[in-house]
């Protein structure tokens, strides 16, 4: 990977080295076979209307590269950014973008969920899943006020 000149890197001195520093401790993860994507797939998790919904970013996904699936207890979503290009590592300043294989999984209240009726849509880069509830988490994990004598 090639290096813009030092003029160029960042507004501060301070950004630039720690952007070089966290560039290169991540540079090799892909030849060892880590999957560095912590940040990939963020994900809002509420309860509306009956519904446990999950909400999860997948910039530059396609609908067709996302699978979604019930498992163990668990939500399983996964599937593949691809790049659009190939470009040699080579020709590239910076690389911040991530590519390549991911999964996400979150566990669902099993006595609560009914696994068969969970649905997904894809729209704008937003996965959204809905697990209708046979009751509210909320209503059934309220306080309980004892009293003490």
């Amino acid at each position: 990977m090639r290096h813009l000149p030092e003029v160029q890197r960042g507004p501060s001195l301070l950004e630039s080295n720690l952007s070089g520093l966290m560039d290169e401790l991540f540079s090799d993860f892909d030849r060892v076979g880590f999957d560095v994507t912590t940040s990939f797939g963020r994900t809002d998790v509420y309860e509306k209307d009956k519904q446990l919904v999950f909400e999860t970013e997948l910039p530059g996904t396609r609908r067709e590269d996302v699978q979604v699936r019930v498992e163990d207890g668990q939500l399983v979503i996964s599937g593949e950014v691809k790049r659009r290009e190939e470009v040699d590592r080579e020709q590239y300043f910076r690389i911040g973008r991530r590519y390549g294989r991911f999964q996400r999984s979150f566990p669902l209240p099993a006595d609560l969920v009914d696994k068969e009726k969970v649905a997904a849509r894809f729209e704008d880069g937003i996965l959204r899943v809905s697990a209708p509830l046979r009751e509210s988490i909320k209503e059934r994990d309220k306080a309980v006020e004892v009293k003490v004598e």
